[in-house]
């Protein structure tokens, strides 16, 4: 991505704009789903028919769904239409991979406000397009209806994976390590900048240019999230078998009780182990947000959060992307965050609540008021113990 992303939702075309009731539903879904040849063998039909044909001989199927709202879970006065598609599909891939899965085929569902065109539409599927070409995944089906809402986007993927090699959450033990990839905080940040930027030119005027420079890290991490496939394909490579996992996509703290509740264990996590990236701790520091609660809570990073037995810890130390965060314990010892001078502060789960309402905020994590927000902006709230960086 580029320093200067798209700030407003209209794509400039030197074309007059094609209304999509001039193409129908039919001609509409003829236009989008046309390029997209299939590429696994278990998709024997995809568009233009009644229902797809899928075969997985030998294979357990995941299925996953996602329902992204405008106003709601992104604003498209500053998310290109193109990223806005690309993040649809990548966030449904990475619940695959966060099952030790592959993503094969995906759905793709629309609700379209009269205010778009078929040009905008055509830029939405230019991202999952490249996100299907990119992750070998087949495009077999959908739908598309007209919105008095905004727009609606609802994508369902399914994968498969060897049977009985799913990773669930239920599946660790007291003494495995925690484990994730990448860093956290990033895409959180990257959205800060980006409010704030259309904050600021919203009171400007036309003529304002947003300053992306030097933070296009965070930016793409935002805008283009990718799902980390890489670290399954190493951790199978290791031959090293998660006891549980999932993906970052609401909070660090709330991904760790989830594994926590469903695997009945407690955990301890090191607050000098989380990994943070210098763009994402320059930006914190630039808004006067606390680092380590943006990256406890911030979210919408997609990277995977999983544990290991004890016994591969050697295995896990020499994973290049792959950071030892803490290890778990005994239901009883409950989850906390041990912090840099060794004490210890409860981890409450403030990631993204879907049911929060629009206002909700962040008292720890942003001393300003955020934008609603979800998979692609969420408000979060912060960690109710306030740690310092």
């Amino acid at each position: 991505m580029g320093s200067s992303p798209e700030y407003t939702y209209y794509l400039m075309n030197e074309n007059k704009p094609t209304e999509i009731s001039d193409l129908g539903e039919f001609g509409l879904i003829d236009r989008l789903t046309r390029d997209f040849p299939l590429k696994n063998e278990s998709s024997k039909l995809g568009v233009g028919d009644d229902a797809a044909i899928l075969e997985y001989p030998e294979k357990d199927v995941l299925v996953t769904t996602d329902l992204l709202l405008e106003g709601i879970h992104f604003d498209v006065r500053y998310v290109p239409l193109k990223h806005l598609g690309y993040k649809a599909a990548i966030v449904n891939f990475s619940d695959i991979y966060a099952m030790n899965g592959t993503p094969r085929q995906i759905t793709v569902s629309l609700g379209v406000s009269s205010r778009f065109t078929l040009e905008h539409i055509e830029a939405i599927y230019s991202g999952i397009r490249l996100a299907c070409e990119i992750y070998g995944v087949d495009l077999v089906g959908g739908d598309t209806s007209a919105s008095v809402t905004g727009l609606v986007i609802s994508v369902t993927c399914i994968g498969d994976v060897e049977k009985g090699k799913a990773v669930r959450r239920s599946g660790a033990k007291p003494t495995d390590l925690i484990c994730v990839s990448g860093d956290l905080g990033a895409a959180y940040m990257g959205l800060q900048l980006l409010e704030r930027e259309n904050r600021v030119g919203a009171a400007a005027g036309p003529d304002f240019q947003p300053n992306f420079a030097g933070k296009e890290y965070i930016l793409e991490r935002q805008l283009k999230p990718e799902a980390r496939r890489d670290i399954v394909a190493l951790l199978r490579d290791k031959g090293v078998t998660p006891t549980s996992m999932m993906d970052v996509s609401d909070g660090l703290s709330s991904e760790l009780l989830h594994i926590c509740k469903s695997s009945d264990v407690g955990c301890r996590v090191y607050e000098d182990k989380i990994p943070i990236d210098y763009q994402t701790a320059l930006m914190a520091e630039e808004l006067n947000m606390n680092l380590v609660t943006a990256a406890m809570n911030g979210g919408e990073d997609y990277e995977l959060l999983f544990t290991v037995p004890l016994a591969d810890l050697k295995k896990v130390e020499t994973m290049n992307g792959v950071h030892i965060i803490g290890y778990l314990t005994k239901p009883d010892l409950g989850a906390a965050l041990v912090t840099r001078d060794g004490g210890e502060l409860p981890i409450r789960a403030q990631g993204w609540n879907a049911f929060a309402g629009s206002n909700a905020q962040q008292a720890d994590v942003s001393p300003k008021e955020n934008g609603s927000e979800g998979e692609d902006q969420k408000e979060k709230s912060s960690e109710d113990a306030e740690t310092k960086e």
